[in-house]
């Protein structure tokens, strides 16, 4: 520790020690890890252990959770040439076959079932085919199905839009850093303010939720958490989360990063809490309930007619399931393999969620006229910190849920699959080029 953080410190015989800070709150510290945590060891494994973690991927039998969310990278491609990219994605690169997204879900069929589908890249939409891809996806027997996107395309062409909801996309989980064009500009190279809330309004014109999600970056856009939630509860009910990521120094990044470069997931609690000015509390927030307890937070909250947060009562994991929620086993929508508990029911409350609640009325009347309303104002509040080469923690990482599918049919965690050295140098993601320079 030090001072009031935990730091993570690392010994390497070539390269010396290494100290990050990884969570600012020692009280919060311990409350955050109390009690037990749920694992369930996949169901298929595919790699053997033999170099030990993180090199063994595929899922290996040393791992300790199964799938909930799993990505399908369908192209390399973007539209886009951010500043800070995970993906390190540029104007060129390649798209997957529809063969071989068909067999990626072949793949996850046989592992476990019905998981959660994300769409990502590059940018997803630069494909043509997507509405495509998306019934593809559905035909496999998925229940849901989500679009990670910067949400450029979406706002210059509503008919791809409502393409895509009719092939039956759930969500879309939008790159949003900010409420003004200089974060933009500072993170992915153009001014996208206006490109933002309009791609939110197709996709509300469409039925398809929104989930805002904001990479955190100290001295840019930390100052506009607040603003942020006010933003999306401005937008509501299309808008059903914020989901905020803070900066993970893998992929394409600007430097090596210091503690001071480093915004903990606490910290971004703490921000939250302050904003609401008193009516929401730490308590309010919970660890995920499937993955390492110190990966996430997450919370639900009504906003009354003053547009303020209250708390709820429910205690909620990442994937926004509520922690006093019955833990009976997955239903017949999750396949043959039966998942553990917890990931089933995360999987399952995700969909309801984080999808713009729709009805028609009906034999059900006032009843169910109520309960949408009181849906279209409730929003989720969570954050995820993904590990880099100094943050990488491997108790960490072999409890992870959040899966990709690489092109070789492994599945990976997210973690590892994006997993960079300081020149940019992957362990698993395939490298077409070298990490480009940032000015």
């Amino acid at each position: 520790m030090v001072g009031d953080a935990v730091h993570l410190v690392k010994t390497c015989p070539e390269h010396g020690t290494f100290s990050t800070p990884v969570w600012r709150g020692v009280a919060s510290y311990a409350r955050w890890g109390a009690g037990a945590r749920a694992q369930a060891r996949p169901t298929v494994t595919a790699t053997t252990v033999e170099r030990g973690c993180p090199h063994d991927c595929g899922l290996c039998p040393d791992h300790r959770q199964q799938s909930c969310c799993v990505l399908l990278e369908v192209t390399s491609r973007c539209d886009l040439a951010c500043p800070v990219c995970f993906a390190s994605a540029g104007r060129q690169g390649t798209d997957a076959s529809l063969e071989e997204i068909g067999g990626w879900l072949d793949v996850l069929n046989e592992g476990g079932g019905r998981v959660h589908i994300q769409l990502s890249g590059g940018e997803p939409t630069v494909r043509d085919d997507l509405p495509e891809i998306v019934r593809l996806v559905r035909a496999r027997g998925f229940d849901f199905v989500q679009l990670n996107t910067n949400g450029v395309r979406l706002a210059m062409e509503p008919a791809y839009v409502a393409a895509l909801a009719e092939a039956g996309l759930d969500c879309v989980f939008l790159q949003f850093d900010g409420v003004d064009d200089a974060v933009h500009k500072a993170l992915r190279g153009a001014k996208l303010a206006r490109l933002k809330d309009l791609a939110i309004r197709r996709c509300g014109d469409a039925g398809i939720g929104v989930v805002l999600v904001p990479t955190v970056v100290p001295g840019i856009n930390d100052g506009q958490i607040g603003a942020i939630v006010d933003h999306a509860i401005a937008l509501m009910p299309v808008v059903r989360a914020v989901h905020f990521q803070p900066i993970s120094y893998f992929g394409r990044r600007p430097h090596e990063p210091t503690a001071a470069d480093r915004i903990t997931l606490p910290e971004v609690m703490a921000a939250l809490i302050a904003h609401s000015g008193g009516t929401i509390a730490l308590d309010d927030f919970n660890p995920g309930s499937a993955e390492n307890p110190y990966c996430s937070f997450s919370g639900r909250f009504a906003v009354d007619a003053a547009g303020r947060l209250r708390s709820t009562g429910a205690k909620a994991s990442c994937c926004g399931v509520p922690a006093e929620a019955p833990k009976e086993e997955a239903s017949a929508c999750c396949g043959s393999t039966r998942p553990s508990a917890d990931v089933a029911r995360a999987r399952r409350y995700v969909a309801g969620q984080w999808t713009r609640p729709v009805g028609e009325g009906g034999a059900e009347g006032d009843a169910f006229d109520r309960f949408l309303a009181a849906q279209e104002r409730m929003l989720g509040l969570s954050g995820m910190a993904f590990q880099d080469a100094w943050t990488l923690d491997l108790e960490r990482l072999r409890q992870c849920h959040i899966h990709v599918v690489s092109p070789d049919k492994r599945v990976i965690p997210f973690c590892a699959y994006n997993l960079t050295d300081r020149d940019g140098g992957a362990l698993h993601r395939p490298q077409t080029r070298r990490r480009e320079a940032v000015s």
